[in-house]
């Protein structure tokens, strides 16, 4: 709880076993309220392990629905719950969990309704051991992004966010894509309803446990970055009209 917010921390699970205790371990408690973990359809014994470890939360997909509707599962399940902060966190160890309470004192205090854990403030993401082919596609991505988007962050592309619930409750999020994109429509979407987003360093870790896309998927992606960039600058000065930008409050 931070000033009578409720604080939930949701983990976007697939095959985390090997890091998730790591992960568990070093959430503030006496900050967060409740933890809620999205299994898809994991092949190890993630769920499992979420229980024994006294997750509160524990979804479990019947079949695998992708990052994104991962993500749309435990938002709903967070806002379900009464969630007034909610931080992004994966579970595979890639982000630390020591930066939640910043992140949570950022929106707590209403300085910013959403802040994104950056690896490129600094040079965090290349020390971290960040691929250089992604590093460069990361920023040459977000150049395309902050011209046509119209907004300015250091990277739209990190898995470390935090939302406040009118955040969550304003944007069509459930009419997103259910792949790895969706992290990319999100930001779209939040900066088009008019809310602004603070951004704090965060320091990155890239090794074998840690989830990473490969090359032809991570190709996927950036063609998928390219078309939301398109759509917001389109939807942005009039020439289109996107159901998924449409405000839900």
């Amino acid at each position: 709880m931070y000033k009578g917010k409720k604080v939930v921390v949701v983990l976007p699970a697939y095959n985390a076993a090997k890091t998730l205790e790591k992960t568990y371990r070093e959430i503030p408690f006496d900050l967060v309220d409740e933890v809620i973990l999205c299994d898809d359809n994991s092949r190890d014994n993630t769920a499992d392990l979420a229980r024994q470890l006294g997750i509160g939360h524990v979804l479990v997909h019947e079949k695998n629905t992708g990052y994104g509707g991962n993500q749309k599962s435990l938002y709903n399940k967070a806002l379900g719950i009464g969630a007034d902060i909610v931080i992004m966190l994966h579970p595979d160890y890639q982000y630390t969990p020591k930066l939640i309470p910043s992140m949570v004192n950022i929106i707590g205090e209403e300085l910013y309704p959403v802040v994104l854990g950056s690896r490129i403030l600094g040079m965090g993401a290349l020390r971290g051991g960040m691929p250089l082919y992604k590093y460069v596609a990361n920023r040459f991505l977000t150049l395309f992004q902050n011209t046509l988007i119209h907004y300015k962050l250091s990277e739209y592309h990190t898995g470390y966010r935090a939302f406040n619930r009118e955040v969550l409750e304003t944007i069509a999020f459930n009419r997103n894509s259910d792949d790895f994109v969706f992290d990319n429509e999100m930001l779209s979407q939040i900066v088009y309803a008019g809310f602004d987003i603070g951004e704090v360093t965060c320091p990155t870790k890239y090794f074998e446990e840690a989830s990473s896309i490969n090359f032809s998927r991570s190709m996927k992606y950036g063609l998928g970055v390219l078309r939301v960039s398109i759509n917001h600058f389109l939807q942005r000065i009039g020439l289109r009209s996107m159901p998924m930008y449409e405000r839900l409050k």
